[in-house]
């Protein structure tokens, strides 16, 4: 394997299925990072619902879903103001580390025993540290693979498992240590996992990294940017004035309630929305994108809502499908009951298993020129996320008669949970890389997880259906989402082949 000084691998003869050495890098920080977030979440709602004299904080499902909901969302959301800090300000390696930083300290205060406001303030800060972390790091990846194609769709399948090993490795930690022992000894664990992430990034990032991940040099005039500064500056005041007026509105009408989390939930949901519109509208508009430009941004417009609606189902598992497997699932192993949040890190386990196997089919299949394109794979993404519910609703009818279910219907739908998943979150990561205009790609990859953000924000409410009061709907609402993924996969495959070629020639 022949290496530049940058430690990039070459791309030509037999090399043409290795990887740069900053991979590895990004991948052990990234594993880490995702240590620290699976593995706090999988204990956050069941230390939520949990009475005080379990240690928790005894909150009603709607209103610990919805707080649920607004951590997860918030964590995926400032990636957006993370990705414009990295392009103007930091750079992508520098946000990466303080991110870390932050995330660190957050996970610290969670693991101070206290009042509820003390554990507010944690999730806050991970939050605040994730979006400076989160896509900046798969904004390097894709600076990685300047040439394109499917070596870079493989080094983001790599870099995927990395995700998910930590997650796996975080779920087992922290949620043995949460459920068993004590919910803050498993806060306090995810703060060891990203302590570990950023020590490694630190030794490491300056060998494999140099010229990677560096603030862009601007090469407009100073009169123009100082032009686009103003103008940013007003709409996005424009912007903020409208949003809290139409907040103001649903308020006074009586449609939300700011004032309890389920309400600032909805109000979240909205702003995302709008947010997002906004800014696919205000680029496509006013962003100086040439003809191919735009028809590329329309795609990934609709990837954007593909994603969206797929993490909306895919983010029950650490919501609806979590509080199911401690509440409605048969856990008994040679009576030893199996922490309720370890059924979650399967999913964390498949993608192991199944993420190389993936990413050499991609491979097989290109060299063959049949490489399904990204519209293709998202539609089938959704699909099979849509099958794997099918399974939720059998294991519900079982409930609704009194009996627990199996846990084999969780582990079978996590499973095509997942084989979904591969085929929507690498992919979808990689394309937004490939298709956003260089001057544009950290804010976009900021885009691309403020739909993670509007789904599990969705998820989250969607929790609050789910309590113990409306089992007898358990297997209705559980349908609406086969309804929903599946219908909106098998339309994008309808329309795949027009996609494709709105997307310019990217492959």
């Amino acid at each position: 394997m022949a290496l530049s000084s940058s430690g990039v691998a070459t791309a030509t003869g037999k090399e043409k299925f290795t990887h740069p050495s900053g991979l590895y890098v990004l991948f052990f920080t990234e594993m880490w990072e995702r240590f620290s977030y699976y593995g706090m979440r999988a204990i956050l709602i069941l230390f939520m619902v949990a009475g005080p004299a379990k240690g928790g904080m005894g909150l009603a499902d709607a209103e610990a879903g919805a707080i649920y909901g607004i951590y997860t969302s918030a964590v995926y959301f400032l990636s957006l103001p993370g990705g414009w800090i990295a392009d103007n300000f930091l750079g992508q390696k520098k946000s990466i580390w303080y991110g870390g930083i932050i995330i660190m300290i957050g996970h610290i205060i969670l693991a101070i025993p206290g009042s509820d406001s003390i554990f507010f303030w944690g999730l806050a800060t991970v939050a605040i540290g994730t979006g400076l972390l989160k896509p900046n790091i798969s904004s390097v990846v894709g600076e990685l693979y300047p040439e394109g194609g499917a070596r870079r769709d493989a080094g983001f399948s790599i870099f995927y498992m990395g995700i998910n090993l930590g997650g796996a490795i975080g779920m087992l930690t922290v949620g043995y240590l949460g459920e068993k022992i004590g919910w803050h000894y498993g806060f306090g664990a995810a703060a060891v996992g990203m302590l570990l992430g950023i020590i490694i990034f630190r030794i490491f990032s300056e060998q494999y990294l140099k010229e990677y991940g560096l603030l862009k040099k601007q090469v407009k005039s100073e009169e123009i940017q100082i032009e686009k500064k103003a103008s940013n500056s007003l709409i996005t005041i424009v912007m903020a004035i409208v949003s809290v007026l139409f907040l103001a509105i649903l308020q006074w009408a009586g449609y939300i309630n700011i004032f309890t989390a389920t309400g600032l939930a909805q109000s979240m949901g909205i702003i995302i929305v709008s947010i997002a519109l906004f800014y696919f509208i205000f680029i496509f508009v006013a962003g100086g994108l040439t003809g191919i430009e735009k028809k590329r941004l329309f795609v990934m417009f609709i990837l954007f809502l593909s994603a969206a609606i797929f993490w909306a189902g895919y983010e029950q598992g650490g919501s609806t499908l979590n509080t199911f497997s401690q509440r409605y699932t048969d856990r008994d192993i040679v009576g030893w009951e199996m922490p309720a949040s370890w059924l979650q890190g399967l999913q964390s386990i498949y993608v192991i298993i199944f993420a190389p196997i993936f990413a050499a089919v991609w491979l097989f299949l290109n060299k063959r020129n049949m490489n399904p394109s990204a519209p293709v794979k998202f539609g089938v993404g959704l699909v099979v996320l849509g099958v794997g519910f099918l399974f939720m609703v059998f294991a519900s009818q079982i409930v609704i008669t009194g009996a627990k279910a199996s846990a084999l219907y969780l582990i079978v739908a996590y499973l095509f949970s997942v084989l979904g998943e591969l085929c929507v979150s690498p992919v979808g990561l990689s394309f937004f890389t490939k298709l956003a205009p260089q001057r544009y790609v950290s804010q976009l990859m900021g885009i691309w997880f403020v739909a993670t953000s509007l789904g599990t924000l969705i998820a989250g409410l969607a929790a609050g259906v789910f309590d113990e009061k409306n089992v007898a709907n358990m297997p209705t609402n559980f349908m609406y989402i086969v309804y929903f993924t599946a219908g909106f996969g098998l339309i994008i495959l309808l329309f795949s082949k027009q996609i494709k070629k709105w997307m310019g020639g990217v492959e």
